[in-house]
């Protein structure tokens, strides 16, 4: 394979077109599952053909149980070029290699005896244990917006967690998996649509709850430190939270 240009991707969504210091997502998620009780927590979204699903099984299924099953595990295929490639993903076919990860996390979590001969990854008869608490596991929801992110959804998912969607785009493509899922035997009313990314603006959120998604996920942006932080969640709950319950 030829070497990869460090400078060929650049985002459009980040400063200089690169992006921030991320902190790891499963351990991010680990504190916040500590320090709270009720509250669902999850990635948006983890780059799944970069971590073999043994180790990935393992560590979410743990975690699950210290959250006493508030785990949601939204994953993505990427667009960093040069990192997925250090990390092993076949970056033409990623999509590809995030079906396959997904299916061997299910059928990891099983908890029985499983063997796994695929394009990306190769294991014989395994058991992963302890199982997360929910079952038949962590809910998997598939980011994007692909043309057939919708089929792989009804496929191989358990919802739906746009980021770049406007509420009619929404409410259009809401449409279109219910047709899937009904077509495919499954209840629409099952596959839940998760939009993330947003301001946190009443109205904002009042449109896509309005458009059909079950869930808007919004943030305090970037921000310094923890007392930020709390900052700015209080007043999202104080913004949000009220708009959300009275369409709920």
């Amino acid at each position: 394979m030829a070497p990869v240009s460090v400078t060929r991707s650049v985002s459009p969504f980040f400063k200089d077109g690169q992006v921030p210091g991320f902190a790891d997502p499963l351990i991010a998620m680990t504190r916040a599952s500590s320090a709270t009780s009720r509250i669902r927590i999850g990635t948006s979204v983890i780059l799944v053909a970069e971590h073999h699903p043994i180790r990935l099984a393992k560590a979410l299924a743990t975690l699950d149980r210290a959250a006493n099953g508030r785990i949601i595990l939204g994953v993505g295929s990427g667009w960093l070029e040069e990192q997925a490639v250090m990390m092993g993903v076949d970056f033409e076919h990623r999509g590809t290699q995030v079906g396959e990860a997904v299916r061997a996390l299910k059928a990891l979590w099983t908890g029985e005896p499983v063997e796994h001969h695929g394009r990306y990854w190769d294991f014989p008869p395994v058991r992963s244990l302890p199982r997360p608490a929910q079952r038949p596991g962590v809910p998997v929801y598939l980011g994007g917006v692909a043309p057939r992110v919708l089929e792989r959804v009804v496929e191989y998912g358990d919802g739906w967690a746009p980021e770049k969607v406007e509420p009619g785009d929404v409410r259009e493509r809401r449409r279109e998996l219910a047709e899937l899922a009904r077509a495919a035997g499954r209840d629409p009313a099952s596959i839940p649509i998760t939009v993330f990314g947003k301001a946190p603006d009443p109205d904002v959120v009042a449109a896509y709850l309005e458009a059909g998604a079950d869930r808007v996920v919004v943030g305090s942006g970037f921000v310094d430190d923890e007392r930020e932080v709390s900052a700015a969640l209080e007043k999202i709950a104080g913004d949000v939270l009220p708009v959300a319950r009275r369409l709920s």
